[in-house]
């Protein structure tokens, strides 16, 4: 159902079984997919794709301009995957020339009052909890959590099945599989939980956390850490994308803190 009040541009295109409720603007350009529910006051901006079966609640603005001075008009898009949840207030900004669209993959949860910047990827089934504040250029692997308040600032990598803890300042990347917290922003362990509810054995669990502990627990820089592993650990797919992140990091990976942590079993 499309109500009579909402501002439907003719050159949008709507698909089918969508609901667009009342004082919603959807631009020239943008793309709404089959069975999507838009709720009151949203906007949905010129160049802006929206999958099937995604709930956009009050307040978001989808597809605007960059806040980014080097910004110069260039046709750029928002891609919204399947099946995302985009709460009330959250911006999502188109992106530049760097790498001409901004996405959000299928089956994420954007929390009220996050902000998603220009020229940002974020994968599959992310959470980004509340009033979290991401910079341009940011990437963000599936099944990752972000906490509420946080924020990451430009070109930070942040890998797949992370947990980060609310409140933090994200300025180092951060490698898969792991939990991060504390100021400054530390390595505390492997997401073990999260893996566990995501159909990891505990033979691949403990494989993870082996590889962990070299980086972190066994006084080597990195460079030696990884040389290690490589040499050393047995081969799997999640040794290859750890090795694979730490290597192509431009910002260096966050440190453990100071305080220690507490080594999972």
């Amino acid at each position: 159902m499309i109500s009579p009040l909402a501002h439907i541009h003719p050159a949008a295109h709507i698909g089918d079984n969508v609901t667009i409720e009342p004082f919603v603007m959807v631009e020239e350009g943008a793309q709404i997919g089959e069975g999507t529910h838009i709720k009151s006051h949203a906007v949905i901006m010129k160049n802006t794709i929206v999958g099937k079966s995604c709930h956009i609640f009050p307040g978001a603005v989808l597809g605007a301009i960059p806040q980014d001075l080097k910004f110069d008009g260039e046709e750029t898009i928002v891609q919204i995957g399947d099946n995302t949840t985009i709460r009330e207030c959250v911006t999502v900004n188109r992106g530049t020339k760097d790498k001409w669209k901004t996405v959000v993959g299928s089956n994420c949860l954007l929390m009220a009052y996050c902000h998603i910047a220009h020229d940002c990827i974020l994968g599959d089934h992310v959470i980004i909890a509340n009033s979290v504040q991401l910079a341009g250029h940011v990437e963000i692997g599936d099944y990752a959590i972000i906490g509420g308040m946080a924020a990451a600032i430009q070109f930070s990598k942040i890998g797949a099945h992370c947990y980060i803890a609310g409140g933090t300042e994200i300025i180092k990347d951060v490698p898969p599989y792991i939990k991060a917290g504390r100021s400054p922003l530390s390595y505390v362990g492997v997401n073990s939980v999260g893996l566990q509810r995501r159909g990891f054995t505990p033979e691949k669990i403990n494989d993870i956390l082996e590889i962990y502990r070299h980086i972190y627990m066994r006084g080597l820089n990195t460079t030696q850490a990884t040389d290690f592993i490589e040499k050393e650990l047995p081969a799997s797919e999640e040794k290859k994308e750890i090795l694979k992140f730490i290597r192509e990091s431009k910002r260096g990976i966050l440190k453990v803190s100071a305080k220690g942590i507490v080594d999972e079993n």
